[in-house]
Order: structure tokens, then C-alpha cells, then sequence
């Protein structure tokens, strides 16, 4: 028989009164707020884990060790409860046993005391040797967070390279998509994911226009670069336009514009035309011509840039000089507020890029969220590409309307409207259109039958004349803000008898991915139509059903249970968990009401305006995405007619927004834990390869990292690669690589598009929101990744760089 040792020092006893009371705080906060959590109808692992802990950490605190056997024996069970409520996914687990894994380590080291207080044998090597093995599963824990944990991992054999065909070798970037039809594909394989390690930095530009709004929100700088031959052309935040040199980043001349908006300032990009190219026309059966257009020889703007800018001009520039092509509207600016009525500022904005269809420029407009009923509309309008006339007009809320609206009329207000960039097929002349919704956004008892027409759709447009030749609805009366918010993407699908059919595809803030038929607008996979739960604001036409397109992934739309709340530790994740039980939610289509609802994915998507990348060597999509909820709650306000004051500034970010004109204000926000972290298990973000022979996922993984972000907007400083939210695109080339930038952290990444390996990254000076793109110089030969860096989305880090990545020579 053992001697017992000596009682413990004045030093041991502190420590078992301030492990002690530790545990008794813990365990109330488990037992107090689990208590809560079962009231709810959640789970009883927080109540009955915090009772216990309670117990523990008060038989310690009396130096008894059976405190310490008790928490181990909350342990053991926790770790039994995590497996069972959340299978064997790394970060789910790591929620719910890190904390569990360090303190059991420091109770069981502590052990030894408790038995000498208790007048036994210390029992030092098995009480060292568990505290050992919980120390080290917690750092493995701890070290497996800065490893990236795929949510599908790639199980197939890398395939070689598809060489590129010198015929078909990329020569320009022309268009926002790269081609009309939004590939981000580049027929460039100078730079391949074997020697992408090498790429280093060749110039960096700075634009002098660093996207800071007034009032501290709305600014951002979200463009595509283009090139034509050795010049790349640049649009800034403030619609500044500016040529460089496509091999050393050297000025060749800007443009100031200096248009300024109350708060949403952004220039996702430009339009290029050259009139010394004959138009190409179509070769589909019964589609109409492409009208000729030409400059007068001699005379500037042969070649000319097109923008949007967000005081709702379009506006012409000499690609060559810089100059404003005189023959183009007014002096090189078409004035879109004409026709519209009432546009303050900043209720009509044009953020994207225009879109070249031919000889004809295609314009939408972005309509400022819930701010009221009565807004302008979202007419699209076609104008002449060499005078600026305006060709046709399309008003869903009036197609006879077919140029300009009557004298004394306007275009029908607070119409669906098409804020993101647009494609174009020239092989049958046609526009297609992601619309949005109609204002105000979460509130349809004031919508007409043609705002339930064409509210959250792809619409498809003759581009000569304007006229319709399909629509197809993914919402129907679209009470969450799930707009079509991308340029959609071309590719064949093939069918299963093995022809194939010219197809698009597109994502939506919903998370769901379509694909349509071009010619029809009908899927091509599957679509399931879904009882949705009504909700009880008088009057509102809810639809019985929405559409699910189950025959392609759902990304980021999972329906959640309780048992995907997340936290960085057990205790935000409690509270998640309560949040989660308290609030109304049937899943993707869960509609607004005056109780306290949740929307995931929410109005931010889901995806977002950055696009899908394409990959036709292998016939792959690459998309990003970000797992955002909102929490919503409608608030009973008096009706009001009144115009809003001017200012959405209560839009750009998260709170109350007034709906005038309806019975009701909004009150939303992110549905994140105390932390501030997203209350859903991670990734938050990912990019996903789909093989689209298959409609199945190749692989998936997280994108992005903490270091530049953190809890409360303390940035961590480590790379832990959780998968971030994400808002621009990515660029895919045929040297096996899918690049991507627009996360939270300061990088540009190189993957692997094949298996999704991350295999190059780059710090850039800040963040970034826009989409890299690529090009080879045709002076030097060399490729070039140029990517624009003017901060991410939520970071308080601003710059004005444009930085281009090459081989060492």
C-alpha cells in the first residue's frame, strides 16, 4: 500500500479553486443556455453535459477526485454525442471535442493532485499518460485545421493535358466573359499546373482610384481586365478608363470620368467593337441579320471601348487614344436616365459591363433593394454601337413599348430588372438575360401579372429588334431576393443518345444551377416542382410550389438541421443552435413573415455575380459560391407613398429597410454566432468542379483562409483554410489550372482543375473582388495572369493595383 503524500501547497489549492469554478461557469453556461436550447425542442446533450460539469467543477473545487472522473466520463460522452450528431466530418467534430480534448488533458494532469488531496497515491503515470494522449489528439485537432478539408475530394486518375490547337490558340480578350458566351476559358497553355510554382510578378499598375465610398460602404472595385493585341484596358470604381501596355504595365493613356454615386460605385468591366471586322451573322435557321455599321475612314473610334457607368451613362471612348468617340450619342455619352421618370440616385445605377450583340450594345440597370415600390424600371434597351441611337427597347412591364416610352409616359416602374452582364450567341443573333426581381423585393402584393412573368428569370432576346423568344422563371413570385444574378455560361450538353445541343448554364442565389436549351429555354436536366409552405401577409399571391433543378448539385442549399450549427467553440455553437430553434425555417424557399424567419442561403447567395468558368477540353464548369444565411423579419409599418430620400445607403449594408408603398419595413441581417462567424458548419465558401457529361461533382473544396479576417473582425493571421465567402469568378485555362482571388484573404490561387489540388498562391497587397483573366502578349509571347486587386468584400484594407503574374524568362 501506497503512503499517501503530503496535503497540497497553498499554490494547488488556488488552482483547484480556479479550475473549479472554471467548470462550474462552464457547466452553467451549458445547463443555462442548454435549457433554453430544450425548451425549443433542441437537443439535451447542453443541458445534461452542463448539470454534470456543474458537478465536476464543484467536487473539485472540494478537491475531491472523483470532479476529475466525472468530466472524463462528459467527455467520453461528448465524444460519443459528436460522432452521432455529426458523423466524421473534420470541422463539425472539431467544434464540438477541442475544447472537451484541452480540458480533459488539463484535468487529467490535474489529477494526481486531487488524489494527493484526497489522501491517496498521486497516480502519476496513467493520469501523464491520458493527459498525454488528449494533448496530443488537441494539437492533431489543431493542426488539421491549416490542412484543407474537401467536402467532395477528387477519387479519379489525372488525365494529360489537352494540347492547345495553334488555330484555335486564344489571341484576345474581348469580352467580359473572355468570349459572348462567358467562358473564362483561355486556349493558353504557356503556364501549366507543372510549372505555375514558377509564376512571379512581371508590373504592377496603380490605377490612383481606390474604391472608398462616402459614408464607408458601396465602393468596390470588381473588374475584369480586357486586351486586344498589346494593350489591356482597365475601368476603375469611379468609371475612369485606362489603356496600359499589355507587357510592362506602362500607361498609355486614362480617361477621367470621376462619376461619383452616393454609395454603390463599381465598374465590373467594359465592351470592346471594332469597326474595321465585319459582323458576323447568323447561321441559324430564321434568325434575323446583324445590321452593318461602320466608321467613316480616317475618322477616331475605329476600335472603341463601351461602359456603363453608375451615373447611368453610356459612354464611347477611342480604344487608341482615350478620346470620347464624338459620333456616339453626345459627345460620346448616352444619357439612360431618358424615359425612366424619377432616377435619383442612387435608385438606378449601371454596375456591369455593357454587352456587345453584334452592332447593337445591350444595357440593363440595377434598381436599388426594398427601399420602395415605386422605383424605376428595369427596362433593357439595345443602342446602335456606332451613334448611340437607341435600336429597341424591351419593358417587361409593357412589350409594346418597343423604343422610347409615349411623350409624357415613362417605362413601367419598379419592373424586374437585369443588373448582372449578359450573353450573346451570334449564331442566332440572340441576348440572353439574367433578371432579377421586381421592388420592392420580399413583398409581391403589389406585382403585376408581367412582374410574375419574368421576375427571377433568364430571358432570351432577338438582338436586332429586342423582341422576346423565351423566358424561363426559376422563383416564382420571388419573395427573397433570388435574383439571376450571373452572366450565363455556353457549352454543349450532351444528350444521352450522344448528340449534342447548344446549352446554358447558370447559377442563382438560390444555390441552384441550370441548365437550358438555347434555341427553347427549356432543361435539359431534371427539374422538380416543390410544395412550398405559405406565410400569412395579407393579400400576398404566394406560389404553392418552386423549382428545384435536382438534376444538376446543389450547392450551398442544403435544407440545415441543428446539427449543422457551428461555432469556433462549444458555446457560440450553443447559441447558434438556440438561434437556429428559434427561428421559422421549411428549407430554401422559407417566406418572410412578422416572425423571426431564416433564409439560407440568403439574398447574397448562394452565387453571386462572378459566373462560372467552362472548361471544353473536359467539358467541366467551375463554380464559386458563398453559404450565407439571413436571418428576416417583416415589421408592421404605416404605408407610405412617399419617395425615399435619395440615400439606399440602408441597403448596402445589413438592417431595417424601409419598403414605402407597403404595409411593411424589412429588418435582416447575417445570420452569424456571438463570434461573428457563420451559425452553419463550415465551408462558407468553396469552388466546385462539375463534369457536365455526368451533371455530377468532380470535387469541391474550400476556398479561402481566415488569415485576413476573424472572429469580431480581429484578423487572425493564420491561414486556416475554412472556405470563405466568395463574390467575383474564376478563370479556367487549358493549361489545367482554375484561378480564383475573390475571397477574404489576400491571395490569388492556382488549382489544379482536375483533382482541385491548390498548387500556387500569390499575396497580393490587399484583397480582391474581381475575376482574374489571361492573354498572351503577341509582341513577347509570354502569358500573362492580370488580376485587380482593390480590396475584399467586408475588409477594411483598400488599394488601387492591377498585377500581372508570368514565367521567369
Amino acid at each position: 500500500m501506497t503512503t499517501p503524500s503530503s496535503a497540497p501547497s497553498a499554490i494547488a489549492k488556488l488552482w483547484l479553486i480556479v479550475l473549479g469554478v472554471v467548470l462550474v461557469a462552464a457547466g452553467l453556461f451549458f445547463a443555462i443556455a442548454g435549457a433554453k436550447l430544450v425548451s425549443l425542442g433542441g437537443s439535451w446533450y447542453f443541458l445534461i453535459s452542463g448539470v454534470l460539469i456543474v458537478i465536476a467543477g464543484a467536487l473539485v473545487v472540494f478537491r475531491k477526485a472523483s470532479g476529475a472522473l466525472l468530466f472524463g466520463l462528459v467527455t467520453i460522452g461528448t465524444a460519443i454525442w459528436a460522432v452521432y450528431d455529426a458523423g466524421l466530418d473534420y470541422w463539425p467534430l472539431n467544434s464540438r471535442l477541442l475544447a472537451f480534448g484541452i480540458g480533459g488533458a488539463v484535468i487529467a494532469a490535474t489529477y494526481p493532485i486531487l488524489r494527493r488531496a484526497s489522501g491517496r497515491a498521486p497516480a502519476y503515470a496513467p493520469s501523464f499518460i491520458v493527459a498525454a494522449i488528449l494533448a496530443l489528439a488537441s494539437a492533431g485537432g489543431i493542426a488539421a485545421m491549416f490542412v484543407p478539408h474537401p467536402t467532395v475530394a477528387f477519387s479519379g486518375t489525372e488525365q494529360p493535358l489537352v494540347p492547345v490547337d495553334p488555330a484555335k490558340e486564344q489571341k484576345n480578350w474581348e469580352a467580359y466573359g473572355n468570349t459572348p458566351g462567358g467562358s473564362r476559358f483561355a486556349a493558353l497553355n504557356q503556364i501549366t499546373r507543372d510549372n505555375v510554382k514558377n509564376l512571379t510578378v512581371a508590373w504592377t499598375y496603380r490605377t490612383g482610384d481606390t474604391p472608398i465610398s462616402p459614408g464607408g460602404g458601396g465602393a468596390e472595385d470588381q473588374e475584369t481586365p480586357l486586351q486586344v493585341g498589346d494593350k489591356v484596358f482597365l475601368c476603375t470604381p469611379h468609371n475612369n478608363v485606362i489603356a496600359i501596355d499589355a507587357d510592362s504595365g506602362k500607361e498609355l493613356w486614362k480617361t477621367e470620368i470621376n462619376a461619383k454615386s452616393s454609395v454603390w460605385m463599381r465598374c465590373r468591366g467594359l465592351a470592346y467593337f471594332d469597326a474595321t471586322q465585319a459582323p458576323v451573322q447568323p447561321t441559324a435557321p430564321n434568325s434575323t441579320a446583324v445590321i452593318a455599321a461602320s466608321v467613316a475612314p480616317g475618322a477616331i473610334c475605329q476600335r472603341r471601348l463601351l461602359m456603363n457607368t453608375i451615373t447611368a451613362e453610356l459612354i464611347a471612348i477611342d480604344a487608341d487614344t482615350g478620346a470620347f468617340c464624338a459620333d456616339f450619342g453626345k459627345n460620346g455619352r448616352v444619357d439612360l436616365k431618358i424615359g425612366m421618370g424619377n432616377a435619383p440616385d442612387p435608385q438606378y445605377v449601371l454596375t456591369s459591363a455593357p454587352t456587345l450583340a453584334g452592332t447593337t450594345v445591350v444595357i440593363g440597370g440595377r434598381i436599388a433593394d426594398n427601399v420602395q415600390v415605386d422605383m424605376p424600371g428595369g427596362v433593357m434597351r439595345g443602342f446602335d454601337v456606332i451613334t448611340g441611337e437607341l435600336r429597341w427597347a424591351f419593358d417587361p412591364g409593357n412589350p409594346e413599348i418597343t423604343k422610347l416610352p409615349p411623350e409624357g409616359q415613362t417605362y413601367t416602374r419598379s419592373t424586374p430588372n437585369v443588373w448582372a452582364a449578359m450573353s450573346y450567341d451570334a449564331a442566332s443573333n440572340t441576348v440572353f438575360l439574367p433578371v432579377g426581381s421586381p421592388s420592392v423585393d420580399l413583398y409581391g402584393a403589389t406585382r403585376t401579372a408581367l412582374d410574375h412573368k419574368y421576375g427571377a428569370s433568364m430571358l432570351a432576346l432577338d438582338a436586332t429588334t429586342g423582341r422576346e423568344k423565351w423566358v424561363y422563371q426559376t422563383v416564382h413570385n420571388d419573395l427573397w431576393d433570388f435574383d439571376v444574378p450571373m452572366q450565363p455560361s455556353f457549352f454543349d450538353f450532351k444528350k444521352k443518345d450522344g448528340t449534342t445541343v447548344p446549352a446554358l448554364t447558370f447559377g442563382t442565389k438560390a444555390g441552384q444551377i441550370w441548365v437550358l436549351d438555347r434555341a427553347t429555354g427549356q432543361p435539359l436536366t431534371e427539374v422538380a416542382d416543390v410544395p412550398v409552405k405559405p406565410g400569412k401577409i395579407p393579400n400576398e399571391p404566394y406560389a404553392p410550389t418552386q423549382k428545384l433543378s435536382v438534376g444538376m448539385p446543389q450547392i450551398g442549399a442544403q435544407t440545415l438541421t441543428e446539427s449543422d450549427m457551428w461555432g469556433a467553440t462549444p458555446f457560440d455553437q450553443l447559441l447558434c443552435r438556440i438561434a437556429f430553434k428559434g427561428m421559422r425555417y421549411d428549407g430554401v424557399y422559407t417566406v418572410p413573415g412578422t416572425d423571426l424567419a431564416l433564409n439560407f442561403p440568403g439574398s447574397l447567395g448562394g452565387m453571386n455575380w462572378g459566373g462560372f468558368s467552362t472548361d471544353p477540353t473536359t467539358n467541366t464548369i467551375f463554380v464559386n459560391d458563398m453559404r450565407l444565411g439571413l436571418w428576416i423579419q417583416m415589421k408592421e409599418a404605416a404605408p407610405s407613398t412617399a419617395v425615399a430620400s435619395g440615400s439606399e445607403a440602408t441597403n448596402t449594408v445589413m438592417g431595417v429597410v424601409p419598403m414605402k408603398g407597403t404595409p411593411y419595413a424589412v429588418d435582416k441581417n447575417r445570420f452569424l454566432s456571438a463570434l461573428g462567424i457563420p451559425c452553419q458548419e463550415p465551408p462558407f465558401g468553396s469552388l466546385t468542379a462539375i463534369d457536365m457529361n455526368t451533371q455530377k461533382i468532380k470535387w469541391q473544396v474550400p476556398l479561402g483562409t481566415v488569415e485576413d479576417t476573424g472572429p469580431m473582425g480581429i484578423k487572425m493571421g493564420v491561414p486556416i483554410p475554412i472556405g470563405m465567402p466568395t463574390i467575383g469568378g474564376s478563370l479556367a485555362t487549358q493549361g489545367g489550372l482554375v484561378f480564383f482571388a475573390a475571397t477574404q484573404d489576400y491571395y490569388l490561387r492556382a488549382f489544379d482543375s482536375q483533382t482541385g489540388k491548390e498548387i500556387w498562391k500569390a499575396r497580393m497587397p490587399v484583397g480582391s473582388q474581381g475575376t482574374p483573366m489571361t492573354y498572351k502578349s503577341p509582341k513577347t509571347g509570354k502569358q500573362y495572369i492580370v488580376i485587380s486587386a482593390g480590396g475584399a468584400r467586408q475588409s477594411p484594407d483598400r488599394g488601387d493595383y492591377v498585377i500581372a503574374y508570368a514565367l521567369p524568362n
